[in-house]
């Protein structure tokens, strides 16, 4: 018997943002699986400034776990997000780790509806836009809403995050 495409139904992060009836849109591509930058890659493809458009990072602390959400052209300084969260250091998590803990696949984590919630930093830099992107739980799906609707639907708080 096939399979059947992951496509076919809404990610996690689309189906969180349907059920709280949140006003998005939905950005769809052709992932090119030689891309060097799945960040950049996204806001090239869909013709988008890449301070726009956010990347979701996985950090680690001892057993704590936390999301950065930063732009894409950005480099997370994990000095500040420890101290945004109140560690004392941090790392960033191993992919394989990652994709267990957000049940999405590194390229396509998004901070929406994962499969385990975790504390979220939004970089300070996404008030200055009306609306960002992010990842909409899949390589080639990025979705646009308004940062408090983002920092709302993930309890999260701003930080500055760049480097």
């Amino acid at each position: 018997m096939a399979r059947t495409a992951r496509r076919a139904g809404p990610t996690a992060a689309v189906a969180l943002l349907e059920r709280e009836r949140v006003d998005y849109a939905r950005h769809e591509y052709e992932h090119d699986p030689a891309a060097a930058s799945f960040g950049l890659e996204a806001a090239a493809a869909l013709g988008r400034d890449p301070g726009q458009v956010f990347k979701t990072l996985m950090l680690v602390h001892e057993r704590d776990w936390a999301v950065a959400v930063l732009p894409v052209s950005a480099r997370l300084s994990v000095r500040a997000a420890a101290a945004a969260l109140g560690w004392k250091k941090a790392a960033l998590a191993e992919p394989r780790l990652a994709e267990r803990r957000t049940g999405y696949v590194v390229g396509g984590i998004s901070p929406l509806g994962q499969k385990t919630r975790s504390p979220t930093l939004l970089d300070d830099s996404a008030l200055a836009w009306p609306t960002v992107l992010v990842s909409g739980g899949r390589r080639g799906l990025d979705v646009e809403l308004a940062p408090a609707e983002l920092l709302r639907l993930t309890g999260g708080c701003t930080a500055a995050l760049r480097s």
